[in-house]
């Protein structure tokens, strides 16, 4: 697909502060899947750590939008994009405390909340977002992690492969010892698997640590160079695939706000979510092909790595595996089932 049909698809959508969405004046006047609004909607809020002109919170606003259009104009979902309602690392206890009724944001900020989901994002050589989140959700279906049970998992979606962006360049891991990394959760691990010292921040802290000199480099997909900017500030990408690691994300509502809903409109809310997974894992692939041309743009250097070198970094971070099934059993939990399936359907998608 074009890019300018995916954006098409998503749509034109500006946002200052909170959009609102599902008002009845949008509904169509004809029966809906769930029924005709009946006095007061259901007011929903929805906390967004992307800022508002990044292609998944312009997914995210969407889906909103759809959910609203099912239920006849009986739901209305206010979006806060940017962290504007809950902070990034805050945005999943956000949810389970009431905050909002909704939230999007990173597994990975919320480091040892998720042990079995961690594994989620390992350095496996994850060939794009659309395999990334395919994966993610299926795991979620077959394992049903009792780490989510305080809330109602709506759909996660996880980016295209990971790859270092650096003010300095990087042809050898020798080239990593002591550099400045910016990373979450166990791409932490992996940094220091490669000889680097990791900084960990969420994404919206990280153009003004690159540009500060805070840090020298970030793990990140390639549309994170456009969609966060940092494009702007760092100097090279290092073509590190073989290592491609993801960030499964979650988008979750409150358990209580959950149980409240009409059972027609949770169908809607199931019903559209598992639509929108897909929509997201393409939208992160259209997006990584956006930040290649941005940075492309910017006269930006890639540097891909030998296979001999590539060979170097995949050895290096095994024991980043190695930890995380250590720490599954010892929490008597099937990390290597889990890990095995996990690397099957990457093959699979190589095929």
């Amino acid at each position: 697909m074009k890019r300018n049909s995916w954006l098409g698809i998503l749509g034109a959508v500006s946002l200052t502060g909170a959009t609102i969405l599902g008002l009845t004046g949008c509904k169509d006047q004809g029966t809906t899947p769930a029924g005709a609004p009946a006095g007061d909607p259901i007011n929903i809020t929805y906390s967004v750590f992307f800022p508002p002109t990044h292609v998944q919170c312009i997914a995210a606003t969407n889906w909103a939008a759809e959910i609203a259009k099912r239920t006849g104009g009986r739901v209305k979902i206010t979006v806060y994009p940017a962290g504007s309602l809950t902070k990034a690392d805050q945005c999943y206890q956000g949810v389970l405390d009431g905050i909002s009724d909704l939230g999007m944001s990173c597994f990975a900020y919320s480091r040892g909340r998720f042990p079995l989901l961690e594994g989620l994002d390992l350095p496996l050589g994850y060939p794009n977002g659309a395999t990334a989140t395919r994966i993610a959700n299926a795991m979620i279906e077959k394992y049903k992690p009792e780490e989510l049970k305080g809330v109602q998992t709506l759909y996660v979606h996880a980016h295209g492969p990971g790859i270092l962006a650096s003010k300095k360049a990087v042809k050898t891991m020798d080239d990593l010892k002591g550099l400045k990394v910016r990373a979450t959760g166990l791409s932490k691990s992996i940094v220091e698997a490669l000889g680097g010292t990791p900084v960990a921040m969420p994404q919206p802290e990280t153009y003004e640590a690159l540009a500060k000199g805070v840090v020298e480099a970030t793990l990140c997909p390639v549309e994170t160079l456009k969609g966060w900017k940092q494009g702007e500030v760092i100097q090279y990408v290092i073509d590190s695939k073989a290592i491609g690691y993801t960030t499964a994300m979650f988008v979750v509502m409150n358990k209580d706000k959950w149980a409240k809903l009409p059972v027609d409109v949770q169908k809607v809310f199931t019903d559209v979510s598992k639509e929108w997974a897909a929509k997201h894992g393409a939208a992160w692939d259209e997006a990584d092909k956006a930040g290649q041309e941005f940075v492309a743009g910017l006269k930006k250097e890639t540097i891909t790595l030998p296979d001999a070198e590539q060979a170097k970094w995949k050895e290096a971070v095994k024991p980043v595996l190695d930890a995380f099934l250590k720490q599954a059993k010892e929490k008597n939990l099937p990390g290597e089932a889990f890990l095995q399936d996990i690397q099957a359907e990457i093959a699979k998608a190589g095929k």
